[in-house]
């Protein structure tokens, strides 16, 4: 018999489309999940020793080249598609939101140098992490700070004195001779900083006014200067550990820093959250699509009433409601994905619409918090009791209204979008149709 997973997948998938979700989906449910639930249940301490299953894990996705999706070809990557990136990130949240985050934060540095760094970086940085088969590396994505969390997403967009007055950033970067100095502290919930080597981080100029007017540089966190803080016990995402970052006068080379200051920051910063809202769509859909699995597994086996409480009315409708949100879930995340990656990745034109993006992860977060909801009632008390694995997937889903941004601000940041932008290709049409008559 072939093995393959076991959802319908209406898209037509090419054969290639097809290995990658079954080789992808074995993994997740074969090595991914069970360490997965381990690291759910360890102390926060025991989760970033060497010999946790958190690198035995992450030795093993190197290995298979997981890290070089977001690459073409010419820069060291495998060319794959959108639909194949999706497929690849959904499938690992399948089996668990933190190993996806924990992929997902691991290129932000890396991919960022192949794409904008100059030649230099790519040699010292990119080549090794590449070529990495022995999780030697993992970059982390040092953004938000003691003072800023999700509202480093529109402080580049706010009114100007607004940004004077609040927008001040906590790290700050000035450059001496031929290298930069960084100081100051990212906050507790930087994804992977615990077992990262490498951060890519946002900083503000020093003397500056505000956030907005920041550079995006790669530092390796076993630089001088650099203190990890303790990983945070979190109430999920405990399989990705977390934690602080300070930097006392952290000295990089000038070609460290990928974005300099200046126009291009703000849109780099804007680009990059588009591709990063699409990953968090896709593991979004993951992690719901786990949670639907679940309840349906359990409402065939429990019995109550002398029959699988999959008979009863109320069950069914409930269970039917979480597959419609999944797969509506899924394709408009798949959809947003093939058109943010098409320009990002592929034209390179640097020009992704925000409001789509954000939407897609705004959707999917939610979605996957209601049907993990409606997951656990399912379960009833069992879904309480840590026996079962839809009481981790409950907190996880949690912990996604939060992780990337929360859904409020996002919201916001995608509404200003929609009110700036929404209609201005519609008024340029009708421009040229008046001139013409």
């Amino acid at each position: 018999m072939v093995w393959m997973p076991k959802y319908l997948d209406l898209d037509e998938l090419s054969e290639e489309d097809r290995m990658l979700k079954e080789e992808v989906h074995r993994f997740a449910e074969e090595v991914i999940r069970p360490a997965s639930i381990e690291l759910d249940r360890m102390p926060p301490e025991e989760r970033v020793k060497p010999g946790s299953p958190y690198f035995k894990v992450w030795k093993q996705i190197k290995k298979l080249g997981y890290h070089r999706m977001y690459l073409p070809e010419n820069k060291g990557g495998p060319g794959l598609t959108p639909l194949q990136r999706y497929i690849l990130f959904e499938e690992i949240a399948w089996g668990s939101l933190g190993f996806a985050t924990a992929l997902g934060v691991d290129m932000i540095p890396f991919v960022s140098a192949a794409f904008f760094g100059t030649p230099e970086i790519y040699e010292d940085l990119v080549v090794p992490w590449i070529e990495d088969s022995e999780g030697k590396f993992h970059g982390c994505w040092g953004v938000t700070e003691p003072e800023h969390g999700s509202d480093y997403l529109i402080t580049l967009r706010e009114e100007p004195e607004l940004v004077a007055k609040f927008g001040k950033g906590n790290v700050v970067a000035e450059k001496d001779g031929d290298e930069w100095v960084i100081s100051g502290q990212k906050s507790a919930w930087v994804s992977s900083a615990p077992v990262a080597t490498h951060c890519g981080l946002h900083a503000q100029l020093k003397g500056s006014r505000s956030i907005a007017e920041g550079l995006f540089c790669i530092v390796p966190l076993d630089a001088d200067g650099v203190k990890k803080g303790r990983p945070a016990d979190m109430l999920g995402m405990r399989d990705d550990p977390q934690g602080e970052l300070f930097f006392d006068g952290v000295r990089i080379p000038e070609h460290y820093v990928v974005v300099a200051p200046g126009f291009f920051y703000g849109v780099f910063f804007d680009q990059l959250l588009c591709l990063t809202s699409c990953g968090m769509g896709a593991f979004a859909v993951g992690l719901a699509r786990a949670c639907f699995e679940e309840a349906l597994h359990y409402a065939r086996q429990r019995v109550q009433g002398g029959v699988p409480i999959v008979k009863h009315k109320n069950v069914k409708l409930k269970l039917y409601e979480m597959f419609e949100k999944v797969e509506t879930a899924r394709y408009y995340v798949r959809k947003a994905t093939e058109y943010t990656h098409k320009k990002i990745i592929e034209q390179q034109t640097a020009d992704a619409s925000p409001r789509h993006a954000r939407a897609a992860q705004i959707y999917a977060k939610k979605i996957a918090y209601e049907v993990a909801h409606d997951a656990l009632q399912i379960f009833g008390a069992y879904g309480l009791i840590k026996e079962f694995v839809i009481e981790k997937f409950f907190r996880d889903a949690r912990c996604m209204l939060i992780e990337d941004g929360t859904v409020e601000v996002l919201s916001l940041e995608a509404a200003e979008d929609v009110i700036d932008n929404y209609e201005k290709e519609f008024y340029d049409v009708n421009h040229v149709m008046r001139v013409l008559g």
